[in-house]
């Protein structure tokens, strides 16, 4: 038995006027994702739990079967396990974005996209100025890096509150600065970070361009030492993650899935979404389950740009969800399971803790009659998980 996770980031929304009442959803051409809700089922699923932020890590821990209040360890610590950082008790990891700042305000939270590798050479600098026996900087891909602090948890850093840079588009830096007890500690950093920064010959680059610069450091998403049950043990399967994003490839070496790593996948519009459906078939020829996510709709979200989700809509329909419903869908004995994390509305720009859609068909799974994949779509349906984390406990034991 073979079961497949597909997961488009942020793809859920509002109906918007501009679409004449309909979301990005109902208007993207997805007929692979309708075909597998006129063959299979439609459900609604609250992934993030109340009172906690709708955060992608949390909606993905959620949809991988695990209680986010219980095992929620902060972005950080996640994006660490992929990155080989090892944490130890009382050590704290934080994201580190790469972000444009114009006087006061906080103009982009990725800083233009930047490449990695004008990324990497970034925070090999502010490493090399920044960083001391207990503070170090650690690259990742694009705009998303990794700052850990030894012995943190003396600072009381893991209970700051930090505020996600996505959040906060074009609203004033200074009222967004982390707050509570150790809060100086971050926020010096990040100021120390622009007067650095500002000269650096890779902005003055970016600038001739007309680049956003990556001229301040945003850190958030703190967290310590994780500890998770692994997937096998959980379910008894085997399987694999696929993904360009750190936090959801970080989350996948927690609980014991082999990452994948995919040549062009960058976690935007220009991802290599056929590459990572061949990688998905090719490794279900050996594994049990595999877990497949895209992250361009999300990005379209953040950006307040509907043609381009649209586009990573049908996109991901078309390029991995249809290439691989294409292998499977005369065979028996498999099931995939296809659903944005959260939403993420383009008129807000930001996550919210809505409900979402999921679809599901395969073995067992009796068709209900439903026309599209669609959020309104779903509505009809009786089938609703409350308790994200019980969708996985569905997909594989029901």
């Amino acid at each position: 038995m073979k079961y497949i996770l597909l997961v488009g980031d942020g793809m859920a929304d509002y109906p918007m006027q501009e679409l004449g009442g309909r979301t990005p959803l109902e208007a993207a051409k997805t007929p692979n994702m309708d075909y597998i809700a006129q063959h299979g089922r439609l459900g609604r699923i609250k992934t993030i739990p109340d009172k906690m932020t709708p955060a992608s890590d949390v909606a993905n821990i959620s949809i991988l079967g695990y209680d986010p209040r219980k095992f929620y360890p902060g972005r950080g610590p996640l994006e660490a396990a992929n990155l080989g950082v090892t944490l130890e008790e009382g050590d704290v990891a934080f994201r580190c974005n790469l972000v444009t700042a114009s006087a006061d305000r906080l103009t982009d939270y990725s800083a233009g996209h930047i490449s990695s590798q004008e990324a990497a050479t970034v925070i090999k600098f502010i490493n090399d100025k920044l960083s001391n026996d207990r503070i170090k900087f650690y690259p990742g891909v694009s705009y998303r890096h990794l700052m850990m602090v030894k012995g943190g948890v003396r600072e009381k850093l893991h209970e700051l509150i930090c505020m996600p840079p996505h959040d906060i588009i074009n609203q004033a830096i200074s009222k967004n600065l982390p707050k509570g007890e150790g809060a100086s500690f971050l926020i010096k950093l990040m100021e120390e970070s622009r007067k650095i920064l500002v000269e650096h010959e890779i902005n003055h680059v970016r600038i001739d361009l007309k680049e956003n610069p990556a001229n301040m450091i945003w850190l958030w998403g703190q967290g310590q030492k994780p500890a998770m049950p692994l997937f096998a043990e959980k379910y008894g399967l085997s399987g694999s993650v696929i993904s360009a994003v750190d936090l959801i490839k970080g989350l996948g070496k927690l609980i014991g899935l082999e990452v994948i790593n995919v040549q062009g996948a960058t976690g935007y519009y220009d991802t290599n979404y056929e590459g990572k459906a061949k990688a998905a078939l090719k490794s279900l020829e050996d594994k049990d389950f595999v877990f497949v996510h895209v992250e361009a709709p999300d990005e379209a979200g953040h950006n307040g740009d509907l043609r381009e989700k649209i586009l990573a809509i049908e996109r991901f329909d078309q390029y991995v969800v249809g290439k691989i419903l294409d292998v499977f869908k005369k065979k028996k004995n498999f099931r995939i399971l296809v659903l944005p994390d959260h939403a993420t509305p383009i008129s807000l720009r930001t996550h919210v803790s809505d409900e979402v859609c999921f679809g599901i068909f395969g073995k067992d799974i009796t068709g209900r009659g439903f026309l599209e994949y669609s959020e309104k779509e779903a509505l009809k349906s009786d089938l609703f998980f409350e308790q994200g984390h019980e969708l996985m406990d569905y997909l594989i034991k029901s």
